[in-house]
């Protein structure tokens, strides 16, 4: 047996590669509309501008955002090998853009009421990272 191996059964968690960039220009107050123009894969910053849009009411906006910031850490997964399913732990920091904004989608999706959607991202979100469902509410 290896010494990594699942012994769930499941898939193994995807860790996405570290992008210290955009976090770094966040953490010292860049304007997440800039980061997201330099680094528009940036589920961070995407997750960032739907925070902020969603804290100023303009709970459209946000959830365009976390939309965007969403499909951008799909894709991020994807090329990490992820297949669809499967552990994304919170625990692991350049995981947390993803699902900041999948946690910003359900949260904009139940605002307007789409109650779906809600439920589906809630969903996801906890399957990915129990951790980030509890740590995000």
């Amino acid at each position: 047996m290896a010494i990594h191996e699942n012994l769930l059964g499941g898939p193994p968690p995807t860790h996405l590669p570290d992008d210290p960039e955009p976090r770094e220009l966040l953490a010292g107050g860049a304007a997440p509309s800039d980061v997201a123009a330099k680094y528009p894969t940036s589920s961070l910053a995407w997750a960032q501008l739907a925070d902020d849009a969603f804290d100023q009411g303009r709970v459209v906006e946000s959830y365009a955002y976390a939309r965007t910031g969403y499909h951008r850490g799909l894709d991020s997964l994807r090329r990490a090998g992820w297949k669809g399913h499967g552990p994304v732990p919170f625990e692991h920091e350049p995981n947390r853009g993803f699902l900041r904004a999948l946690h910003a989608l359900a949260r904009a999706a139940q605002a307007i009421g789409e109650q779906d959607e809600y439920e589906r991202c809630s969903t996801f979100l906890r399957d990915s990272s129990p951790t980030a469902a509890d740590t995000l509410t």
